[in-house]
């Protein structure tokens, strides 16, 4: 694995992905979806000898073969992720998140590509039925989101299955960090405080997750592309434990020094069918085939996002008083 391309570079776990493999002496192509701004999203200020961005869209297939070509390796993070948005737009994540990944695995079968890794994420679980959540677990699409990636992931897993496509299927649980969009949890809280708010807006509290900090999910990805023993396997990326997300906001006010209040906001509420109540990844699979182990207590990267968002630079790349779906 020396050549490789990364496809949502420009997003919050993408760009992580791409220092990272950049810090460890890869040649990473990443993807920055096209705009006209010429943007590219937190590749922005990024400058290595190693590094090529290429802007495009995972919805075109011609792109994509192009993409594809020459790299060794395929990190597959391109994806529409908000779940709150996919209730308004659900074929928008059909069209990226399906048809995208058909288009990346068409393409590097064409190419002969060594390793495609397509990420998933713990939302395709639903609502735990038990803990901790192995491969295993069923599916439960509990939201247009969760179900795009389902679909996802079972085209990629054909594609195993059909073409002998060497392939590993990702799946992230919840990861934060620097970088992360506003409208998830803990950015959300850490950045109104950081505004000065008192009066903090959320959603639902009472729901547990397991939360990976963004540098051990980034470690995560490199260390199943090492392995050939995650060929044709669906990996968790976890810690194990869960918090609830009272207890997570809790602990970022004590972090910060924060007398605040919180109120429930009506548009932070996820329909009842479509919450997910409880999420603890089972990650014996992963640190049996892999050397990697979650490095990152959630102490310490709540200390380490909270630094991030207080910078004032930062911060001002977020609009606090506004809910982004």
């Amino acid at each position: 694995m020396k050549n490789v391309a990364v496809t949502g570079a420009d997003g919050f776990i993408g760009s992580h992905l791409t220092e990272a493999l950049l810090a460890e002496g890869y040649h990473v192509r990443a993807l920055a979806q096209y705009n006209s701004f010429n943007n590219w999203g937190w590749l922005e200020g990024l400058d290595h000898p190693n590094l090529e961005i290429m802007t495009g869209d995972v919805r075109d297939p011609n792109f994509c073969r192009e993409f594809v070509k020459e790299r060794d390796t395929v990190f597959h993070l391109a994806a529409l992720i908000a779940i709150p948005y996919s209730y308004v737009a659900p074929d928008s994540y059909v069209d990226t998140n399906v048809k995208g990944t058909l288009n990346i695995c068409q393409a590097c079968r064409d190419a002969g590509t060594e390793r495609l890794l397509v990420t998933s994420t713990s939302e395709v679980y639903g609502t735990a039925r038990y803990v901790p959540i192995d491969e295993n677990h069923p599916r439960q699409p509990q939201s247009p989101y969760s179900a795009s990636k389902i679909g996802a992931d079972a085209i990629a897993m054909s594609f195993y299955n059909a073409f002998e496509m060497p392939l590993t299927i990702v799946r992230p649980f919840n990861t934060y960090g620097p970088r992360q969009s506003a409208r998830a949890i803990i950015p959300t809280i850490i950045s109104q405080i950081a505004a000065g708010e008192r009066e903090i807006k959320v959603g639902d509290l009472s729901p547990t997750r397991d939360f990976n900090f963004v540098s051990d999910t980034a470690q995560g990805f490199i260390a199943l592309a090492r392995s050939p023993l995650t060929i044709g396997q669906e990996v968790n990326i976890a810690t194990g434990t869960e918090i609830s997300m009272q207890d997570t906001l809790s602990t970022i006010a004590q972090l910060m020094d924060a007398d605040i209040n919180w109120v429930k906001d009506p548009a932070r509420i996820r329909p009842a069918g479509s919450e997910v109540f409880r999420l603890c990844g089972d990650n014996t699979k992963i640190t049996e085939l892999t050397d990697w182990r979650p490095r990152v207590d959630i102490r310490e990267g709540l200390r380490l996002t909270i630094e991030w968002f207080s910078n004032p630079d930062n911060l001002a790349r977020y609009k606090t008083n506004i809910y982004n779906v």
